[in-house]
């Protein structure tokens, strides 16, 4: 990055690490904290779209959907997450090839299993490998969205049921005894109140969540964890930067950030839930009632 960085052989020390910190695979390291918590900003929403799907299936008077709604939170939350994780997307992968091979190769006379190999015709790759590399990025990372939402999204039900349970009933049948169909006291009444009954479960999916994010590097997405390993493995003077082994360092770092990370998320769900505490019988409720008055 610097121009006195050509021969870093005779750099003194400081100068050194202003080019060892500036190289392009540490550029590249500093870039995956932004993938990481652009996986959080976007799969939270995400997540909570197929937790809140989940919870009104589970609840559902239809019963398929109401078995479906069950199934879905029982089955995710009974696999061990790293097992669903390199399973599904697998599965995903492979099966969205399977159905663009028999779309764009009909004509394709060799088995798609050979052995241990899955093999498709060239045009039916997800994605081409003559893409660009933000293509093969952007479908990783896709792949580990749509992962941790169904992983999370269990959980989620899971939580959303309760709360939609824990609304009180008399509520419910207040509002349906002045005129509102089910539907109505059910999006007027019980959704509004249930996210505090629902807030703290979800603040701990929220903290499992951060703490899950290093599975990216199972899933292939280049994160956090894969450049602390690449960067802080020893390196040899084959290198232009040799070094002993600095993991210890590197993932300090990491722990660091996901600590601080931690405690910001910790304040702001502190303030959402004081925000929506107020007015409700809960104990949070309650102690704000106490504190104004």
């Amino acid at each position: 990055m610097f121009s006195f960085c050509t021969d870093p052989a005779s750099l003194p020390q400081l100068e050194w690490f202003a080019c060892y910190l500036t190289t392009g695979k540490h550029m590249a390291f500093y870039g995956s904290f932004l993938v990481v918590l652009l996986l959080l900003l976007v799969t939270a929403p995400v997540a909570l779209a197929f937790g809140f799907g989940g919870a009104m299936a589970a609840r559902a008077r239809f019963a398929p959907l109401r078995w479906f709604g069950k199934g879905y939170t029982a089955v995710v939350r009974g696999v061990p997450d790293i097992a669903f994780f390199m399973f599904f997307v697998i599965a995903l992968d492979q099966g969205i090839e399977w159905l663009r091979h028999k779309i764009r190769c009909p004509d394709w006379e060799q088995p798609i299993r050979q052995g241990n190999d899955f093999v498709v015709c060239a045009q039916a790759k997800m994605p081409l490998s003559n893409a660009a590399q933000w293509v093969h990025e952007a479908y990783g990372f896709t792949l580990a969205v749509l992962t941790f939402s169904i992983v999370f999204g269990a959980f989620a039900a899971n939580v959303l049921f309760g709360a939609m349970r824990a609304v009180p009933r008399a509520q419910v049948e207040t509002a349906e005894a002045y005129g509102m169909t089910h539907r109505q006291a059910f999006w007027r009444i019980t959704v509004p109140q249930m996210w505090i009954y629902a807030l703290p479960g979800l603040s701990n999916l929220w903290m499992i969540l951060i703490k899950a994010t290093p599975l990216l590097f199972l899933l292939g997405v280049e994160d956090i964890v894969y450049w602390a390993r690449e960067l802080g493995g020893a390196k040899t003077s084959a290198y232009s930067y040799p070094h002993p082994d600095w993991r210890l360092w590197y993932f300090l770092a990491l722990l660091v950030f996901y600590l601080g990370l931690t405690r910001v998320s910790e304040i702001v769900l502190g303030r959402i839930t004081a925000r929506l505490s107020h007015g409700q019988a809960t104990l949070g409720g309650q102690a704000l009632r106490k504190g104004a008055g």
